[in-house]
């Protein structure tokens, strides 16, 4: 018997609750999003299910989703798993909601946060719904204490980020959060994620090229990939400060506060 479940026997010999009980409620996630929260935040033996992306590269909690059961989103998956809670931000269809519904099944519908504001609200919904409120109060703790250490480093400059498929994050993205929070200001003059204009990349340059989800990129498959525009291959050769993996650009989560001290950090 290992150290985790000689105390759970030992808890439950103590208070006559099972030590099932003690673990807390069964938790699935639906999505590669949900999976993050789940994985930071429930005990791992209380986790019955998390998304095939769980261990995909773009999955910043990867390594703990390893040895967890995969499932799909679907009406089998959840009756197999037999969840308590179910956490999702897109995962699912109206089917497997009307069946969450119809067992009981408590659901966390995460939000899809343009800030660190909403970043905290997800991290506490969820946490409370497990009963992890300390433990959700840590991890916030953590993501501030990076936010803190990042502050004021770009010094205002403009930073415009850019993926391979040529978009941009303007106002209202976690993106311009992050942007923000490390002291820069965005140079993408409109709101949410649009193309990037060639032309302006070439002819009025932001001071500073942000780079995000590129080490997913395949050499020579993107129209915005560094071999196909020389013009833009030199703008981001001599004006990149970062380069944001997917891990922690790909989804809204605590871990968007790594990118700003990444930000802060080449900054300095």
């Amino acid at each position: 018997m290992n150290a985790a479940k000689a105390l759970c026997a030992l808890l439950a010999a103590m208070t006559l609750v099972p030590c099932a009980a003690l673990a807390g409620p069964r938790v699935m996630s639906l999505d590669s999003c949900a999976d993050q929260y789940v994985l930071a935040l429930a005990p791992r033996d209380s986790i019955v299910g998390v998304s095939h992306r769980a261990i995909s590269p773009d999955s910043y909690m990867r390594a703990s989703a390893k040895g967890l059961p995969l499932r799909r989103a679907t009406f089998e998956s959840l009756v197999a798993a037999k969840p308590d809670v179910v956490v999702r931000l897109w995962g699912g269809d109206a089917r497997l909601a009307k069946a969450l519904q119809g067992k009981g099944v408590a659901t966390v519908a995460l939000e899809d946060a343009a800030d660190f504001g909403g970043v905290r609200a997800n991290i506490r919904k969820v946490a409370a719904a497990l009963g992890r409120q300390p433990q959700g109060e840590a991890l916030i703790a953590k993501m501030d204490a990076k936010l803190a250490r990042s502050a004021g480093a770009g010094k205002g400059r403009s930073a415009l980020y850019l993926t391979p498929g040529g978009y941009t994050a303007g106002s209202h993205t976690l993106v311009d959060a992050m942007l923000k929070a490390a002291g820069y200001a965005n140079a993408t003059p409109s709101p949410y994620f649009a193309p990037v204009s060639l032309e302006r990349m070439v002819m009025t340059p932001p001071a500073a090229v942000v780079l995000g989800l590129f080490d997913l990129a395949r050499a020579g498959s993107d129209r915005w990939g560094p071999g196909r525009h020389a013009a833009l291959q030199g703008a981001i050769r001599t004006r990149t400060v970062a380069s944001l993996p997917a891990a922690v650009v790909g989804c809204a989560g605590w871990f968007a506060a790594d990118g700003s001290l990444a930000l802060a950090e080449a900054a300095r």
